[in-house]
């Protein structure tokens, strides 16, 4: 009989790659996950490693049972958490994966929330853009990957995941106030992107699916954006328009402290949060207008877990907690603190 326990360490080789990297994240030493496979492969009757160069590749029936593996591992997993639940035992540790501006908007009252529960529940955050969150997602080094889409951008959901869909972030453009008054952009206003093709544009990094989003919501208006300043952190970004370097598309959820944002129907509007005091946001020592786009474009904020593990009361709370931190964040988007 195959043994799980080293069909999880044959899982992890393949995802990992070495001997080495899968041991380190077992937390095994590289001769005991040698001596698994070994044991596995006489278990199995067939050899499921083969030496390439310098290190191993799996046969066609070690990649055989990898995929069976994927399987028989969730469906320990939904096992175990049916049985947390059978038992009602709704305390544990939940380890989560957040893209920053959840980390910093949506994890902390849901841990305040946790933490405080009459059965508490312990958070383990790591911070990750997306792509890296669902990948330790797959490798089950988090239970939780709350990662985000743009409309103009979709993500495909990983095979054998369940999405809980938190909230839709609206992008908005962010300008000088200066240049906005001068063209007569009332704050909260919504505006075309078209009318800012010849401005400088700030845009986020090249790797980041943010600067594609930009890229796309720009072509979309007919135009290709000069980006004179790049940046991985949208705090960055919205001090530079403050300084009047350019303009930028910014999440309402990841605009940096002390900068308000209006509602996504602008003045007056009934949208998440409604308007905010005067649309203008004070960042530095300049000011910077913010505005919805004649053309929506929202980033989704989505909650995932592999298939079954919602079960596990902990897991269910803490997806809870999450989708309460986003509900309270649409509709009282933070401001100055």
């Amino acid at each position: 009989m195959l043994d799980p326990r080293r069909l999880r360490i044959l899982h992890r080789l393949a995802e990992h790659g070495t001997v080495a990297a899968a041991a380190e994240s077992l937390h095994l030493t590289g001769p005991a996950v040698s001596q698994h496979l070994a044991a596995l492969e006489r278990e199995a009757g067939t050899p499921l490693l083969e030496k390439q160069g310098r290190g191993l590749v799996l046969t066609p029936a070690g990649r055989l049972l990898v995929s069976h593996a994927e399987v028989i591992l969730d469906d320990l997993s939904s096992a175990e958490s049916a049985l947390a639940s059978f038992t009602a035992r709704g305390t544990g540790t939940v380890r989560v994966a957040a893209f920053p501006s959840a980390a910093r908007c949506l994890v902390p009252p849901a841990w305040v929330a946790l933490r405080d529960a009459p059965e508490p529940v312990a958070l383990r955050l790591v911070e990750h853009e997306p792509e890296e969150s669902l990948t330790a997602l797959a490798r089950r080094e988090v239970d939780i990957a709350v990662a985000h889409s743009y409309s103009l951008l979709p993500r495909a959901l990983p095979t054998r995941c369940d999405e809980r869909w938190l909230m839709d972030d609206p992008v908005l453009l962010a300008v000088p106030s200066s240049v906005a008054g001068a063209r007569g952009l009332a704050p909260g206003q919504p505006a075309g992107l078209a009318d800012f093709r010849t401005d400088a544009w700030l845009v986020p990094g090249r790797t980041e699916s943010c600067h594609e989003m930009i890229q796309r919501a720009c072509g979309a208006a007919g135009f290709v954006p000069d980006a004179v300043a790049e940046a991985t952190d949208f705090a960055v970004l919205t001090a530079l328009v403050a300084a009047g370097a350019g303009v930028a598309l910014v999440p309402r959820m990841a605009l940096p402290d002390g900068v308000e944002g209006p509602g996504v129907d602008g003045p007056g509007g009934e949208g998440p949060g409604g308007e905010q005091p005067g649309g203008d946001g004070r960042h530095g020592q300049g000011l910077v207008s913010l505005h919805p786009l004649v053309q929506p474009v929202v980033r989704r904020v989505s909650a995932l877990t592999r298939t079954g593990v919602t079960r596990r009361p902990d897991i269910a709370h803490a997806l809870d907690a999450l989708a309460n931190a986003a509900l309270a964040n649409a509709a009282h988007p933070p401001t100055t603190i």
